[in-house]
């Protein structure tokens, strides 16, 4: 049984399960997690949800049937508040810390991620921060919350698997990739590039805590210099160090970039995604393998070999908002207010090759609010046979011979 964590547009938490061995009609069970107090004024949606399992080295944490376990949830709010907490396996929550976030000021949060000891956060005007919900060994407090400062009109931001680097992209704000540490640490006011002059070049020069910076397309056909609209990004997990990364643009152009290889996008495919661009990003658990949502109705599965598209689910009414999956399925919430479940083809072993099974809806589950975020537990449950195996049942079932 896979379960996923549902955030919708008035602050509530819910769990969906999602169990292919049930003989009931429905094989999906939503059941609420977490809501906010009620408030006058406007509802506070989610914005961003993140769960990690225990140990950071391992992508999945492997429990016994009918043994509780625990994950780590957090979850940021439109109004700016954030919280973390303990996920048990019979879902139920225990909260470890709740802070806000005091400098979102009209904007929103554009990432979130969790490790074993804290929480990061980026909004769109550039207010990183990473929040530790463990004690101080030595003074038995929670220690005090790491900022930092990136540049503004951000749309979307990741860490890596290891937590070493982070990326981020935006409005006019390219593809970069800047180191952990040295953006947490102190800095001044205002972030200046690193040997700035007077006349500084464009595009030159990176930040103190910046790795690589990506360096815009040619110029079309016209001469003209295109404009960066990033949406969306990921880094691509198959890959070594978070050395490839995968961006989708407003013009529905996907872009893939090996920081070791080359400024410019490795490849980059035009006009994949159909309506209005690229509105979220997701890579899959299977080599070559993303997948990816415009503004329109559309959820593709995409070949990282070609930037050709795989197959596209059917019977979707409303843009996807996110994308979460897990080894055994993918699940969706759209502005439908629906929640589906989708089988995963993974792709043909040779590149273009024709691909006869295609992903299907399996299931679906309206929401009476709208999704907006939806992440997996990270946890896959196993079940062990604990029946005991009687060895003297085989000698008494063998024939005799004189």
């Amino acid at each position: 049984m896979s379960r996923f964590l549902l955030g919708d547009e008035i602050g509530n938490i819910k769990t969906l399960r999602y169990n292919s061995d049930t003989a009931e009609e429905s094989k999906c069970t939503v059941t609420k997690l977490y809501q906010p107090e009620v408030v006058a004024g406007p509802s506070i949606g989610v914005q961003q949800l993140a769960t990690s399992s225990q140990g950071d080295d391992e992508k999945t944490t492997v429990y016994m049937l009918n043994q509780v376990s625990q994950a780590k949830l957090a979850a940021a709010f439109s109004d700016g508040s954030c919280l973390a907490s303990s996920l048990n396996d019979d879902d139920s929550l225990e909260m470890l810390l709740e802070w806000k976030e005091p400098r979102i000021v009209a904007n929103k949060f554009v990432g979130m991620s969790i490790s074993d000891s804290s929480v990061y956060t980026c909004t769109s005007n550039g207010m990183l921060r990473r929040t530790p919900f463990s004690l101080d060994p030595e003074t038995s407090k929670a220690a005090e919350a790491q900022t930092g400062t990136l540049p503004s009109r951000l749309c979307d931001w990741r860490l890596s698997q290891d937590g070493t680097t982070f990326a981020y992209g935006g409005d006019e704000v390219d593809l970069s990739v800047w180191n952990t540490e040295l953006a947490l640490s102190t800095q001044p006011s205002t972030a200046k590039p690193a040997g700035a002059t007077k006349k500084r070049k464009r595009n030159g020069d990176l930040f103190p805590s910046e790795i690589w910076r990506a360096r815009n397309v040619p110029n079309d056909s016209l001469s003209l210099r295109q404009p960066i609209r990033i949406t969306a990004l990921t880094y691509l997990s198959s890959s070594s160090n978070g050395h490839h990364l995968i961006t989708g643009t407003q013009f529905g152009d996907i872009r893939r970039y090996d920081t070791r290889a080359a400024r410019r996008p490795v490849s980059d495919w035009v006009g994949i995604a159909k309506v209005n661009g690229v509105k979220a990003l997701e890579k899959g658990l299977s080599e070559y393998e993303i997948f990816m949502s415009d503004n329109g109705s559309n959820l593709s599965s995409i070949d990282l070999r070609t930037g050709g598209v795989l197959y596209s689910y059917k019977g979707i009414s409303g843009a996807v908002s996110s994308i979460a999956q897990s080894p055994n399925v993918l699940v969706s919430t759209s502005m439908d207010r629906y929640a589906r479940v989708h089988s995963v083809v993974p792709p043909p072993v040779v590149a273009k090759a024709h691909q006869e099974q295609k992903g299907q809806v399996l299931e679906k589950s309206y929401i009476t609010s709208m999704p907006t975020a939806v992440v997996w537990d990270k946890q896959t449950p196993v079940e062990v046979d604990t029946k005991e195996t009687n060895d003297d049942d085989v000698w008494d079932t063998m024939e005799h011979v004189s």
